[in-house]
């Protein structure tokens, strides 16, 4: 097998080609990638429930819209947690209850008391499920085109509107890939 370029902390950013309808117009933050397999989470289809009615004690701090996302379709009954800690929280003063996945995104226990976290969280998601990738399966996917591998910011976890999402991270992209944001959501009504 082939050495496997970690993309961990980067974002697959769905192409137009992409059939399944599980990641149509999908922005995932890969929150692991190695030569065992990739993991992340989808952040731009907010659910409508509400972050209070699965993890009460998580809700004051969940960013707008306060409700859970779907991360992807695999074990929608169990939830991730994404926070964005301002300066990445280095050295020792990473806070208990949080583990750094690139920069300053990390993932956050759940289980641990939420008031550990309150004072060092810049932004928190609350995701139901996953996408997951088995050895090698990401990397095929990517040969076909289905995805665009771009560099994920801090702000793209919570942002106010996700919707959008898709857009403006192609938006941001140098060259020819900010052309593909204009991409019409039915191109066969052109």
């Amino acid at each position: 097998m082939t050495e496997v370029s970690s993309l961990t902390g980067r974002l697959l950013v769905a192409t137009p080609a992409l059939a399944d309808p599980n990641f149509d117009r999908a922005v995932v933050l890969l929150l692991d990638h190695d030569e065992e397999g990739s993991l992340g989470v989808v952040l731009n289809r907010p659910t409508p429930v509400d972050v209070g009615d699965i993890l009460e004690g998580w809700a004051d701090l969940a960013d707008a819209p306060g409700v859970v996302f779907q991360g992807g379709p695999v074990s929608l009954d169990s939830a991730l947690g994404v926070a964005v800690i301002p300066g990445g929280a280095s050295g020792d003063r990473v806070p208990l209850g949080w583990r750094r996945v690139h920069g300053a995104i990390g993932l956050v226990d759940l289980e641990a008391p939420p008031e550990l976290l309150a004072s060092a969280l810049g932004s928190l998601r609350i995701f139901a499920g996953y996408a997951g990738w088995g050895p090698g399966q990401l990397e095929d996917e990517l040969a076909e085109g289905a995805w665009y591998v771009v560099e994920s910011e801090p702000g793209d976890v919570s942002s106010p509107e996700p919707e959008r999402l898709w857009r403006e991270v192609l938006r941001r992209q140098r060259g020819e890939l900010a052309m593909v944001a204009t991409y019409p959501d039915d191109p066969s009504l052109n």
